[in-house]
């Protein structure tokens, strides 16, 4: 089977994994070259380097479903920010639910705007993080929260099961969740409606304003229980403990296959896109690289990627 044979959906996947694998070899090589160990080669730094990669992983699963309608949720930082803080401040048994109620109804907000009112998404998106995080300086007068994280929450993300983190079993239930959401129900399907043209699927009878709305509810929840891990594994909320996100989040959905104008992609993608830049900042962490060649590398990575995916999306199949 030659490369323009295999389904255009499944492309994406395997050109992200054929990078992940790349990655590997060039970073083992070169810890092997320079220091005479192979870190990317032993399963507990890659458990320990895929535990905080779930963060990441969590908060694209709620990304790639506003990606696929054709949308963008800029919120996503304070969103998580405000769902950490406000889980730790109220402790206890309703220290999770809370969290997450804070994202839900950051989301549907999110939602409302940006389907009903018909605002811009940028905007409102943008506004609505700038609002949460008003909200949250006023809280705490602009001082470090002093709350500290609950045993569940602590337990959820730093704790382990048969070895492996917690953290990344929450991810694998999410990406589960999400991966049959988009593929195997209504919804799902509807969602890839919307994003090949809203106006062609409020025709055939989908009510888009309901499916735009769910979508921004999901990556309001996704955020805001990558936001209460964080602080489970941070042992407390922080102020912009969120802002990291946004772009490798942004970043491991595009470059793992989903169109930014929406209607295409697969969660396999994402997934692999997250696996590639956790291992990508792995090697330049081992590689210690400045922050500033960081930068200059996951941008030449990332439009590499977009580059690929434009021209095998261009081969005829």
């Amino acid at each position: 089977m030659t490369f323009s044979q295999i389904p255009p959906e499944t492309r994406p996947v395997l050109i992200v994994s054929g990078f992940v694998l790349a990655i590997l070899v060039l970073g083992t090589a070169y810890t092997l070259a320079t220091a005479g160990t192979a870190p990317l080669l032993m399963p507990g730094y890659l458990l320990q380097q895929l535990q905080t990669g779930a963060f990441l992983g969590i908060v694209a699963a709620g990304m790639m479903m506003v990606i696929v309608l054709g949308h963008i949720d800029l919120s996503v930082p304070w969103t998580m920010t405000a769902a950490a803080m406000v889980a730790s401040a109220v402790g206890g048994l309703w220290a999770i639910p809370a969290g997450l109620a804070v994202g839900l109804a950051a989301g549907l907000f999110n939602g409302l705007g940006v389907a009903v009112l018909r605002i811009p998404l940028m905007i409102f998106t943008l506004g609505v993080d700038s609002v949460l995080r008003g909200l949250m300086v006023a809280q705490t007068a602009g001082f470090a929260p002093q709350d500290r994280a609950t045993g569940t929450m602590r337990l959820l993300a730093a704790g382990k099961v048969a070895g492996v983190p917690a953290a990344i079993f929450v991810w694998l239930a999410v990406s589960v969740a999400i991966a049959v959401l988009l593929r195997r129900t209504a919804f799902g399907r509807e969602i890839y409606a919307t994003g090949t043209s809203e106006a062609a699927a409020y025709l055939a009878g989908i009510r888009t304003r309901r499916v735009i709305v769910g979508a921004f509810a999901a990556s309001g929840l996704c955020a805001a229980l990558a936001g209460v891990l964080l602080a489970g594994f941070s042992a407390k909320a922080y102020q912009g403990m969120g802002t990291p996100f946004l772009l490798p989040a942004i970043a491991a959905v595009v470059i793992g296959g989903t169109r930014i104008l929406g209607g295409q992609g697969r969660y396999a993608g994402t997934f692999a896109g997250v696996v590639l830049i956790v291992l990508l900042n792995s090697v330049l962490s081992i590689m210690q690289m400045p922050e500033a060649g960081r930068q200059v590398i996951y941008g030449r990575v990332i439009l590499c990627m977009l580059l690929v995916h434009g021209r095998s999306a261009r081969s005829p199949s």
